[in-house]
């Protein structure tokens, strides 16, 4: 059941994701029509948002039971006494599930159209209100207080203060506009702040702006295993190369009770200071955060001792997380990807410089967790191929917890590497839709099931760096 169009990409990279979903270990494995099967609903599921809303517990403030009364109170207040569960992780129990309700089908459209751009349309299915800097375009008499419906323009065709679009749109719900057309476009440039408030979203779920800030951190259900599998101890040291905006890095501080180090890094000076603005709302002390492009991160010469910074010297660190920077096409929801084939393939080069930092930054028996939020075969299991043969003083490890599937085959792991590897993708469940009914019927181990499936693509591999030179 697909009720928005599948994904769709430039041509080239169609090209591409095609060959890579049909090469011949797969089709070997599966067979030519299941491996066709599994892409096309992959395809599907990648425009959807995921079935259920993760949020993390900060617990280094507050208990995981605290938290879900607190959030169970607000979901309440938010859907006018809708009882939606609040759900404990068995595995990760730093972690509470929402259900998504949606797609409802039978919402009423109104005269009155409000257009946003892809990236606000996606928030908006994820449980977002919708704010001005979002806004392409209103319809000619939108007022403040008027009903809307909101459209996302996936192809980015829609001109900015157009008062009518007839391109390619697609209905995320309806809203009340907190204001009117001539206030959305001001001639003084762009105002902050809300522009519509959803009342009928199409897909269901929770707005987190400012509900609980220092409690709770929204992160994706894959991204929350990460840290968990990295596994930092009270009194390490720690690396997290690639950090903003800080989900990861407050969580690896928080599991190790805010005890030891862990330094932040990131090339863009606005990331790194999220990173610290977060760090500070979540009141965690042990992370130190700098400005500074992890391939550079290694030092040639003896640094000076009080150099708290980058770049460091070999075998530092206790534990490394690389959170590669990638092509992101596991994010969901997405309906039209825009990168080339060009900005899809850089990442593999830049990925591996990182990587062969990371290895020498590592002390002999540390731990390298290597991450990413795509779905290609180049950035995810290739490059595990690629480190074992480059680097003899890397195992693969098994991972705990282990909630995703295997590695996908096609570069020549074997079965038992494969199963090491761990690769969250979205097609291995029926794109169902939720409704508020089937929620009543819904076993808790069931859901559980559903929410470790459906949810964004990603993929983890880690490693551990023998004590031999």
């Amino acid at each position: 059941m697909s009720f928005f169009p599948k994904i769709s990409f430039q041509y080239e990279v169609e090209e591409y994701l095609t060959k890579v979903f049909r090469n011949k270990e797969l089709i070997t494995a599966l067979g030519t029509q299941a491996a066709e099967n599994k892409y096309q609903s992959l395809l599907s599921h990648l425009s959807h948002p995921p079935g259920f809303t993760t949020v993390r517990v900060n617990t280094h403030l507050a208990s995981v039971k605290h938290v879900k009364k607190l959030l169970f109170e607000e979901i309440q207040k938010q859907f006018k006494g809708l009882c939606l569960p609040v759900l404990e992780h068995p595995k990760l129990q730093d972690i509470l599930l929402i259900p998504v309700i949606g797609p409802r089908r039978d919402l009423k459209k109104h005269e009155s159209e409000v257009i946003v751009g892809a990236q606000c349309g996606n928030a908006v299915l994820r449980g977002a209100h919708v704010y001005v800097p979002g806004i392409v375009s209103t319809s000619r008499f939108v007022k403040a207080g008027d009903l809307v419906s909101v459209y996302s323009d996936i192809e980015g065709k829609c001109k900015r203060g157009a008062k009518e679009f007839h391109g390619v749109k697609v209905f995320l719900g309806n809203g009340i506009s907190e204001l009117s057309r001539s206030e959305i476009f001001s001639s003084s440039g762009p105002l902050k702040g809300l522009g519509i408030r959803m009342i009928e979203p199409v897909y269901l779920s929770p707005s987190f702006d400012n509900v609980l800030p220092s409690h709770l951190f929204l992160q994706n259900l894959p991204s929350v295993v990460v840290s968990h599998i990295l596994n930092p101890q009270p009194g390490e040291k720690i690396l997290d190369m690639c950090a903003a905006p800080g989900g990861k890095t407050t969580h690896l501080a928080t599991l190790m009770h805010d005890q030891g180090e862990v330094i932040a890094m990131d090339k863009i000076a606005n990331k790194v200071k999220k990173v610290k603005q977060n760090a500070e709302l979540l009141q965690l002390n042990c992370i130190k955060a700098f400005c500074y492009d992890g391939t550079r991160a290694l030092s040639a010469e003896k640094r000076e001792d009080k150099q708290e910074g980058p770049p460091f010297l070999p075998e530092s660190f206790d534990r490394i997380l690389l959170d590669a920077p990638c092509s992101g096409m596991g994010q969901r929801p997405n309906m039209a990807y825009s990168s080339t084939l060009k900005e899809v393939t850089s990442y593999q080069p830049l990925q591996r410089k990182l990587f062969t930092v990371a290895v020498k930054l590592l002390k002999p028996g540390g731990v390298l967790v290597y991450s990413t939020c795509t779905i290609t075969l180049s950035e995810n299991e290739e490059q595990v191929a690629w480190a074992l043969k480059t680097f003899p003083c890397l195992q693969l490890h098994p991972q705990e917890p282990h909630i995703g599937g295997e590695g996908m085959k096609g570069a020549g792991l074997s079965l038992d590497q494969l199963k090491l590897l761990q690769r969250f993708d979205p097609s291995a469940v029926t794109l169902q839709g939720m409704d508020i009914h089937s929620l009543q019927d819904s076993r808790e181990d069931d859901l559980i099931s559903l929410a470790n499936k459906d949810c964004i693509g990603f993929f983890i591999a880690k490693f551990i760096k023998s004590n031999s030179k």
